[in-house]
Parts: structure tokens; C-alpha cells; sequence
């Protein structure tokens, strides 16, 4: 499978360049590596928020209270007990 990969020109500040090349090296990775992979976190965060924010404006009262509503009404398993 043929991974079409693109170049970009980045400049740091050399205070977070050795920070970022220290933690890819503890990481035992490379330094492109280390920032495609921190690249790849920060695009799914903020995909998983706009998901949620989508999801979230679906929501209504009347489907919380409904979904609540079909909770069996029993007591917490001993488990799930604090004290």
C-alpha cells in the first residue's frame, strides 16, 4: 500500500526542538515520527470535538429523559459502592 507523504519546512524554537528531539529519543522513535504522531493526536481531538458538538446539538430534554426513563430502576451493584 502506497502512502502518499508530503514535506513541509518547520522552524522551532530550538528550546522546543530539544525538548521534542529528547522525548522522540526516550520514545525511541524518530524526530518525524515523534511530530507526525503529536500532529495526528491534535487532528483527532479536535475531530473528536466537532463530532461531539454535532452529536450534542441533536440532543434534547426529551431524549435524555427517555433514554434515562429506559434505566432499570435497582439498586447499585455492592461494587459500584463507595465507602
Amino acid at each position: 500500500m502506497n502512502v502518499l507523504m508530503s514535506a513541509i519546512n518547520l522552524r522551532l524554537p530550538e528550546s522546543l526542538h530539544d525538548a521534542v528531539r529528547e522525548l522522540a529519543k526516550r520514545d525511541n522513535v524518530s524526530l518525524n515520527q515523534f511530530i507526525t504522531l503529536a500532529i495526528a493526536e491534535k487532528v483527532s481531538a479536535l475531530m473528536t470535538e466537532d463530532y461531539l458538538h454535532v452529536r450534542a446539538s441533536r440532543g434534547t430534554r426529551t431524549k435524555f429523559d427517555a433514554a434515562l426513563d429506559a434505566v432499570a430502576d435497582v439498586p447499585p451493584d455492592t461494587t459500584d459502592l463507595i465507602g
